[in-house]
């Protein structure tokens, strides 16, 4: 598990690795997307271990279903099927997860001393054009943010072709794209800073070239595992 340690509050976030679970073959081993051909049993477990890591109740975990999307809805406890791919919450004790293996999981907290609310993404690139950054953050209520940007798939590895290098320069200025790779972490920092986000930590891990650690969409050919971000107001 990687922790954010600096988190700006009373807040528990905390980004999973492939590692700690009971999946097995293409998804061990903690395996947190249902939406593969792996055990559904093994899933709720590998679920219930991260919630353990936070100290929440597996069975209050609200989830979306996750569409690439720039919409940032308010958490239920226990909801798992409504489509956006952001989830926020003022609510203390309620676990948030967003899921990823590649795109960016990202989490969001109002640091301003008032009210704690706290925020989850799933941010790919048509996610980052779309405005999911600008979305948690309004969905926090503005005012004095922090972020984190979780592991991804790094500049080191993602290749895109100029149909999506392209918008990118145009949203978020040159530099983001060297030899045919875009760099999403400081496409992700540049987007949550535009919104408002007064600091932005970054791990700055590439899930496609970790395979003992991490899960990659891109690397494994789609045949592979879920990692995420898990946070609760404590």
């Amino acid at each position: 598990m990687i922790r954010w340690e600096h988190a700006p509050g009373p807040y528990e976030v905390v980004f999973s690795t492939r590692e700690g679970g009971i999946s097995e073959g293409p998804f061990a081993s903690l395996n947190l997307g249902r939406a593969t051909a792996d055990e559904p049993e093994r899933v709720d477990e590998n679920r219930r271990r991260l919630c353990a890591e936070v100290g929440a109740e597996a069975d209050a975990l609200a989830m979306n279903y996750q569409h690439h999307s720039a919409d940032v809805l308010r958490a239920e406890a226990g909801s798992r099927g409504e489509r956006g791919d952001g989830l926020w919450t003022d609510e203390r004790g309620l676990p948030l997860l967003a899921l990823a293996a590649d795109c960016l999981p990202i989490a969001l907290a109002r640091a301003n001393g008032g009210t704690p609310a706290l925020a989850v993404l799933h941010a790919g690139w048509r996610g980052l054009l779309g405005g999911i950054a600008s979305s948690g953050v309004q969905a926090l209520g503005g005012g004095l943010v922090s972020a984190v940007v979780g592991p991804g798939i790094g500049p080191c590895c993602y290749e895109v072709g100029e149909e999506v290098a392209a918008p990118f320069r145009r949203a978020f200025g040159l530099g983001l794209v060297r030899d045919g790779k875009l760099d999403l972490w400081s496409v992700a920092e540049r987007a949550l800073r535009a919104a408002g986000c007064a600091r932005v930590d970054r791990i700055d891990l590439c899930t496609a070239c970790t395979p003992e650690r991490f899960f990659s969409h891109r690397r494994d050919e789609g045949i592979t595992g879920r990692q995420g971000v898990i946070g609760l107001i404590a």
